[in-house]
C-alpha cells in the first residue's frame, strides 16, 4: 500500500524543507511513503529547497492558480502516481506531520473515507472565523460539526477518485460537502497545530478573505442544498408577507382597506419572491441529479484512465 503525502505549495522556501523532513518514511500496514510537492508558481526557492529536503515527485504551475486548483491537481497528481492513500498538508509548517500515521489509521482499517484532522491551538482571530464557517455549514448546509477550514486531511484512494472541486478559491468547505453527498465516510481526529507567525498566502487581507471565503461557503450550499438555501430563504419572506398581508385583509373588512394598499402590495411581493425562491431551490436540487451522473462518468473515467496508465 502506497501513501503519498502532497503538499500544495506557494513562496514556502522558509518551511518546506522542514515540513518534508518531518514526515515519516516508516508507518505501519504501509509499504511505501512518497512525497509530492505541487509548486504553484513560486517565484522564491521553494521547488529546490523541496528537492533537496527529499520530495520524490515536483509538480508546478507556471503561474499561480490559487489554492483550489492547485489542490485539485495535487491529487490528480497523486493518483496518476499510484496512491492507495493521500494525506494532504500544508507548507507552512502549520500541522505535525508525525502524526500523519494517527491521521491515516482509519483509512487502512477502512473504517473511514476521508479523516479530518482538526486543529487544537487555533489562535482567537482564527478560532472566531472557523466557527463561523463551521456554523454556517453545519446549521445551513446541514454537515456534522467538523473543523470545516483544516487542510490537513486524509483520502482514500475511491475518495481522491470521487471527490468534485467546486471552488476557485479555497478546497476545504467544498470537498466536505462533496464527500457527504457522495455519502463518503468522514472521521475527525483533534490533532495539535503550531501557530505560523507570517501572514497566510491565502488571505492578503481580511475582509477580502472573509468576502471570498462567504461567497465560497454560500455558492458550494447553493450547488449541494439547493431545496435546504432556496427553500430557507423562500420560508422566510413567505412569513415576512403574510403580515402585511393580514393587515391588509383587516383593514379592507374595517374601513374598506382604505389608505392601505401599500400593505397589500409588500406583501404579496414578499410571498411571490418567497415562491421563487421556493422554486428555485426545487430547480436546483433537479440541476444536482445532473450533476451526480456527470460526477459519476467523470469517476469512470478517471478510473479507466488510471487503469490505463499501470
Amino acid at each position: 500500500m502506497k501513501l503519498i503525502i502532497t503538499i500544495p505549495v506557494l513562496n514556502e522556501e522558509e518551511n518546506i524543507a522542514a515540513v518534508i523532513k518531518e514526515i515519516p518514511r516508516q508507518i505501519q500496514g504501509i509499504d511505501k511513503v512518497e512525497v509530492l510537492v505541487f509548486n504553484d508558481g513560486s517565484t522564491d526557492k521553494t521547488a529546490e529547497l523541496a528537492k533537496q529536503a527529499g520530495a520524490d515527485h515536483l509538480y508546478a504551475h507556471p503561474k499561480t492558480q490559487g489554492l483550489a486548483t492547485t489542490f485539485k491537481d495535487a491529487l490528480w497528481a497523486a493518483l496518476e502516481c499510484g496512491a492507495d492513500i493521500i494525506v494532504n498538508t500544508d507548507g507552512d509548517n502549520h500541522y505535525d506531520q508525525s502524526k500523519i500515521p494517527v491521521l491515516i489509521e482509519p483509512i487502512i482499517k477502512k473504517e473511514a473515507d476521508i479523516v479530518i484532522g482538526s486543529r487544537k491551538n487555533l489562535n482567537t482571530k482564527h478560532k472566531v472565523w472557523n466557527k463561523v464557517g463551521s456554523f454556517i455549514m453545519t446549521k445551513w448546509a446541514g454537515m456534522p460539526k467538523y473543523d470545516v477550514s483544516t487542510g490537513f486531511r486524509a483520502y482514500s484512494r475511491e475518495a481522491a477518485m470521487k471527490l468534485g472541486v467546486y471552488s476557485l478559491h479555497t478546497y476545504c468547505h467544498t470537498t466536505l460537502l462533496s464527500a457527504q453527498d457522495l455519502k463518503l465516510v468522514m472521521k475527525e481526529i483533534p490533532i495539535a497545530d503550531r501557530k505560523v507567525s507570517r501572514p497566510s498566502r491565502l488571505i492578503n487581507n481580511v475582509p477580502s478573505h472573509i468576502w471570498r471565503a462567504g461567497w465560497n461557503i454560500i455558492g458550494n450550499i447553493v450547488i449541494f442544498r439547493s431545496m435546504r438555501f432556496f427553500g430557507l430563504v423562500g420560508g422566510i419572506l413567505l412569513i415576512l408577507g403574510i403580515y402585511p398581508m393580514l393587515r391588509f385583509i383587516y383593514y379592507f373588512f374595517v374601513d374598506n382597506g382604505s389608505g392601505h394598499i401599500q400593505s397589500l402590495i409588500i406583501g404579496s411581493t414578499l410571498m411571490m419572491i418567497g415562491y421563487l425562491n421556493i422554486v428555485l431551490g426545487m430547480l436546483g436540487s433537479s440541476i444536482g441529479w445532473s450533476r451526480k451522473v456527470s460526477e459519476e462518468a467523470l469517476y469512470r473515467v478517471k478510473k479507466m484512465e488510471l487503469h490505463n496508465k499501470k
